[in-house]
């Protein structure tokens, strides 16, 4: 049994090889040129403006986590979908539950406000 993993085992040894190779060339061969200009932070080709880091709403990080939330749920309906024949009416109920239980947490947090801008 352990020797079916064997390919999956050499191929993910080969690809950290490669990285570890990849960058490694880039260090030693790499043009080291530091400059001011090179350390100043850039913004899309303009030039920034006041401190480069700066407090961030909590706000964001919860709308971060909500859009996280509902794209991996997005993924379980995707491929949900396409074995739909194969799960048959269980695999349908089983999903109604799912998307059901992410209403109501949806609606709860709309409710909450989490949603909102103010």
């Amino acid at each position: 049994m352990l020797q079916d993993y064997l390919p999956l085992f050499v191929i993910l040894v080969v690809a950290f090889a490669i990285a570890l190779i990849a960058i490694l060339l880039g260090m030693l061969f790499g043009p080291r040129r530091p400059t001011p200009r090179k350390a100043a932070p850039y913004e899309s080709g303009i030039v920034p403006y006041g401190p480069g880091r700066r407090r961030v709403s909590v706000r964001f990080y919860l709308v971060a986590v909500l859009f996280i939330l509902f794209d991996v749920e997005v993924i379980f309906v995707i491929f949900w979908a396409a074995a739909a024949r194969q799960l048959g009416w269980l695999g349908l109920g089983a999903m109604l539950v799912f998307l059901v239980i992410l209403e109501v947490a949806h609606v709860y947090a709309w409710k909450k406000g989490a949603l909102e801008w103010d």
